[in-house]
């Protein structure tokens, strides 16, 4: 009796070590070990503060995309309109500040038409419940690339550095740490503690892991999916505004991809495509993993269209993960498991 009681305390430890192992977050911090050891390797200079700093702020313009994504895909759904609302916001910001606008109501300007594309995917996915959000995204992703190409033509919105408050947006620095740094995890915060400590976020789960069910049980699924897509629209307002401050320049068509990105970050970082499950410090991982992964590659060269294979390869093995899981698991625990 002893000894059979000495060896459920033994493997029921050694089950709880395996598990903290296997937990996702910790193969994430693994995966971000090696790939800053990978870019150690490719380059001498990878680890020059200066370097690194620069690399980051590069990628975070992409990664406040991904915040909002989380929501999304909590929820079950899609938004592949994103790179297109970049591209119109930033648009926006461009052309009205080249037309003579003060630079803070441009950036205004660009902010409420990054909110405006949200609120309309909203309100047609809200509206229309029946509609799938790939396809209606799909259509105001060709929408706002449209509009954007409209406006500047073949033309591009420039001079942007001539403002030098709108150049510190991107390259000012607190303390020698960039400001889109500081803002970046400020967001982080508080989309992470709006998931995880709010009765919103426990909205997200519960219309994510079944929606019917939700709706039944009194959660307003309509109002918590119009809101999380409205978000999505004011936070690519705020990467268009970072893009534009990096580059100072503006054409119609940047920010291509930058769905898949986003995706890609997410999902990695543990929130399941099917929704209902997952958290965020997960998709902040991530968002560094592939950021500095893309970095390491740009140093070396790889086509960015290479790249984009690469992500999308990955995202691929990452969905696959836990279907693998699932199969090799017994018929009746695979029975017992679906029925939940």
């Amino acid at each position: 009796m002893v000894n059979r009681s000495r060896r459920s305390i033994s493997a029921t430890r050694e089950k709880s070590i395996k598990s903290y192992f296997f937990r996702w977050e910790t193969l994430l911090i693994i995966l971000f070990i090696a790939v800053n050891l990978m870019n150690i390797s490719i380059s001498s200079n990878y680890l020059d503060l200066n370097n690194l700093l620069t690399a980051i702020s590069t990628f975070l313009v992409r990664g406040f995309i991904a915040l909002p994504m989380a929501y999304i895909l909590m929820l079950g759904e899609i938004d592949i309109s994103v790179g297109s609302t970049v591209a119109l916001s930033a648009t926006v910001l461009g052309y009205s500040f080249n037309k003579g606008v003060a630079m803070p109501l441009a950036i205004l300007l660009g902010l409420l038409t990054g909110l405006a594309c949200g609120v309309l995917n909203g309100l047609i996915l809200t509206r229309f419940t029946e509609l799938a959000p790939m396809i209606v995204t799909l259509g105001t992703q060709t929408l706002y690339r449209g509009i954007a190409e409209m406006i500047l033509k073949d033309q591009s919105a420039s001079k942007l550095h001539q403002s030098e408050l709108f150049y510190n947006i991107y390259y000012g620095k607190l303390f020698g740490i960039p400001y889109i740094m500081i803002v970046f995890f400020i967001l982080a915060i508080i989309f992470g503690i709006v998931l995880h400590k709010t009765t919103y976020g426990r909205y997200l789960y519960a219309i994510g892991l079944n929606r019917r069910t939700a709706f039944y049980s009194g959660v307003p699924v309509q109002k918590v999916r119009f809101i999380a897509y409205s978000l999505m629209g004011l936070i690519c307002g705020v990467a268009a505004m970072y893009y534009a401050s990096w580059m100072g320049t503006i054409r119609s068509d940047i920010a291509i991809g930058y769905e898949l990105e986003a995706v890609s970050m997410v999902v990695l970082g543990g929130i399941s495509a099917a929704g209902g499950s997952g958290n965020f410090p997960g998709t902040v991982i991530a968002i560094f993993i592939v950021g500095l992964l893309k970095y390491g590659l740009g140093i070396i060269n790889v086509h960015s269209q290479t790249i984009l294979m690469i992500l999308g390869i990955m995202l691929i093995v990452v969905v696959m993960v836990p279907n693998l899981n699932f199969y090799r698991l017994s018929p009746q625990r695979r029975m017992n498991k679906r029925s939940k």
